[in-house]
């Protein structure tokens, strides 16, 4: 098993790490040059902006307690490519708000920028659609090998619809052009994520959570 495939190196990370800093301060010159909308507090872009960090800071975590719950290098190597997308995904959304001048915490509840605020009640630390609760992250750090990788695969599969479903409501509500392409990209990504861990889950004699 080389160093290329799971040594999460920092190398290729930094470089696009780099180029997402160049698409986060591109938001201020959205809708070519006529001057950056800045959204509210209480808009779509700032919530899911600030809902997504939380949210996609979960998946980084899930990926680094499997990376050391296996050793099989297919799990390994999604679970790193998940944790470095995310991560750096997760620095841009911050980053905008840094940009807007908006606070990376709002007193209402998660989701409200959905019209959801009162869907998801937080209990044992599940915050937003798909999100995985403390019990099963402790699960998951208490397990090894093939019955790690298949409680991954699929609280990271629920984690992703959760995720699609959020980055589809900013599709639709968001007003700033490179955050909307952002939760487009996301969605497509996240849906051919889903399609891979069905076969993996398949693979391992398990099945995808309903």
């Amino acid at each position: 098993m080389s160093r290329r495939h799971i040594g999460w190196v920092a190398g290729p990370a930094a470089a696009v790490l780099v180029a997402a800093g160049a698409i986060t301060y591109a938001v201020a010159d959205d809708d070519g040059g006529s001057g950056p909308k800045t959204p509210s507090a209480d808009s779509a872009d700032a919530g899911f902006a600030r809902d997504m960090a939380v949210h996609h800071q979960q998946a980084v975590e899930m990926s680094y307690i499997v990376r050391d719950r296996t050793k099989n290098e297919e799990v390994r190597r999604l679970a790193y490519d998940i944790a470095q997308t995310q991560a750096n995904q997760r620095g841009m959304l911050l980053g905008w708000l840094d940009l807007w001048g908006l606070p990376k915490v709002s007193a209402d509840p998660p989701m409200t920028w959905m019209g959801m605020g009162d869907m998801a009640s937080g209990k044992d630390g599940a915050l937003m659609p798909g999100m995985a609760t403390n019990t099963e992250l402790n699960k998951l750090r208490s397990l090894s090998g093939k019955q790690a990788e298949i409680l991954y695969l699929q609280l990271m599969t629920a984690h992703h619809k959760g995720g699609v479903h959020m980055a589809g409501g900013c599709v639709a509500k968001c007003t700033v052009g490179v955050e909307k392409r952002l939760a487009q990209g996301m969605v497509e990504a996240q849906k051919s994520e889903i399609e891979l861990m069905a076969g993996m889950l398949k693979a391992r004699g398990a099945q995808p959570p309903s």
